[in-house]
């Protein structure tokens, strides 16, 4: 993959608000703010081949120079990786992100690895590929490529 640059670790929550009050007691730090996926016409979310409006609101706790706990709560509706994994496992540990250069190649060799492709989306800055890695890393795996 040609990168060790590990951004964060995501969890995926029913109640952001709850969760993120719990995770700030046990960091004995104020809870963060809790934000808004940008607008759905702007972050060109494929989920499993298929344009999606998924949204989520997000929060994180720094934990160092690197390495952030994402939380995650995802709106009902629209299809989505976090919604289908949420609904599906319940709540908890979701993902790993790695930052990478040529998001599209990183894609590419992933898939020569057999982790299939489950969806993709731009941020302002930026894009995110999710990728099930589950059979061989035990997880899904989170590529960003900031510009």
């Amino acid at each position: 993959m040609g990168t060790n640059l590990m951004c964060h670790v995501c969890i995926l929550v029913h109640n952001i608000e709850k969760t993120s009050r719990e995770w700030a007691a046990f960091l004995g730090v104020q809870p963060p703010e809790i934000g808004h996926a940008e607008e759905k016409a702007e972050t060109h979310t494929i989920y499993l081949g298929e344009p999606s409006g998924a949204s989520v609101r997000m929060t994180s706790f720094s934990l160092g120079e690197n390495v952030d706990v994402e939380l995650i709560e995802p709106d009902r509706d629209p299809a989505s990786v976090w919604r289908h994994d949420l609904d599906t496992n319940g709540e908890g540990f979701h993902h790993i992100a790695f930052e990478v250069k040529g998001m599209k190649e990183k894609i590419e060799i992933c898939g020569k690895q057999g982790f299939t492709l489950l969806q993709t989306g731009t941020y302002t800055g930026g894009r995110y590929a999710y990728l099930d890695a589950r059979e061989k890393l035990k997880l899904v795996l989170e590529l960003m490529e900031n510009d």
